[in-house]
């Protein structure tokens, strides 16, 4: 792919809108289409040395190589020498960071209140000889826990509860101290948060959520700086073979195209929400760090640009939380977050997050945020009665 392909014809200093619409697209060629087509191959004409860029399937194809400049481009516009290797699920790409960088012995510093699997994760570490020790994100109170580690794991902000730390501060105590910073971008997005240019080594992120934004690609990333730690991912998804197909990276392609609409969007919704919640009596523990009142919201802002699309509290009761979820018409009751319809669940149905019986978690999608607005009111006062 050429230089001018790797930029999508535009400059570094690019809004983030004109880089969303044209991030990862080759150079124009005529008859061709814009965006080609998912390229479909187990493996490709390789007469002589098999030396170029495409020799087997489960090494490389051509629609990761859009998909992976696009997100590069938003990760970390303007760096030529960032690289990001897609994966066929978020977890297949924190397991990638997490497996490739540790060896027995090693201390791994993990967020204790972040997404659900990592305690089984944790559970794998373990097994393998690795010492994890977890902390909670709020507070920066891994910084306590660091000494010894050779990784760092950041979730900011973290999920379900919402808390955020200040990356670069804890980044810099990590690398003092000789240890890797990956960051969970999930939530956040690139459009919402660069954890490079905050000197982590690693961004990771589930592109199934708002990245992909539909609810229909499974996929995952890991964006970071060429060199060793980068060349072991790549290693590790070589062996495990957890890779992408062609089909769901061209959807994610396509679909980053719109990545700012609908982030501007949501975000602008989920603020609308949440502002909305503040009055209400049966509403505890509201999180959002766009609210200048929430308690992240001074660390959010020195280095968020945009704050989210997602909105937790809590309801009194479980029965109330699912009175509410049933009386919701706007609102699917789903899990996962980050898509064009809303979604909301009750998280402690899984099991896996400490938190309480009534907590919801709502990811506000693209409408019309006086209609989600109303349609969250009238489940309020229906879950009541």
């Amino acid at each position: 792919m050429s230089d001018s392909a790797a930029t999508g014809g535009f400059s570094a200093g690019a809004g983030e809108g004109t880089r969303a619409v044209r991030a990862g697209l080759p150079d124009p060629v005529k008859y061709e289409p814009t965006l080609p087509g998912p390229v479909f191959a187990a493996h490709f004409h390789l007469p002589g040395e098999p030396t170029g860029p495409y020799t087997y399937g489960r090494d490389e194809n051509p629609t990761w190589t859009h998909l992976e400049h696009a997100i590069g481009e938003l990760e970390a516009p303007g760096h030529d020498d960032v690289e990001t290797l897609a994966f066929a699920s978020g977890m297949a790409a924190v397991s990638a960071v997490l497996f490739s960088q540790l060896r027995t012995g090693d201390t791994v510093v993990l967020p204790s209140d972040g997404y659900q699997a990592l305690p089984l994760v944790r559970a794998q570490l373990e097994a393998y000889g690795i010492v994890a020790r977890t902390a909670p994100t709020g507070g920066d109170a891994q910084l306590d826990v660091l000494d010894g580690a050779k990784l760092l794991w950041i979730e900011s902000p973290s999920n379900p509860g919402l808390d955020v730390c200040d990356i670069r501060r804890l980044v810099e105590a990590a690398h003092t101290r000789g240890a890797l910073v990956a960051v969970d971008n999930t939530l956040a997005t690139p459009l919402g948060q660069r954890p490079l240019e905050l000197g982590a080594d690693f961004s990771v992120a589930s592109g199934t959520k708002q990245l992909t934004g539909h609810g229909d690609v499974l996929l995952g990333y890991v964006t970071g700086r060429a060199g060793e730690p980068m060349t072991a991912v790549r290693r590790w998804r070589k062996i495990v073979g957890a890779i992408p197909g062609p089909m769901e990276a061209w959807l994610a392609h396509r679909s980053i195209a719109t990545l700012q609409m609908r982030v501007d969007r949501q975000t602008a919704g989920a603020l609308a929400v949440a502002e909305a919640l503040r009055s209400r009596s049966e509403v505890s523990g509201l999180r959002y760090p766009g609210l200048p009142d929430d308690p992240s919201h001074q660390i959010a802002s020195r280095q968020m640009r945009r704050f989210g699309c997602v909105v937790s509290f809590t309801l009194p009761t479980r029965a109330r939380a699912e009175r509410f979820l049933d009386a919701l018409r706007l609102v699917d009751d789903a899990t996962s977050f980050g898509g064009v319809r809303s979604t909301a669940e009750r998280r402690g149905r899984w099991g896996g997050d400490a938190v309480p019986e009534g907590f919801i978690r709502l990811s506000v999608g693209a409408e019309d945020p006086e209609d989600l607005v109303a349609d969250v009111l009238r489940a309020l006062d229906e879950s009541g009665r």
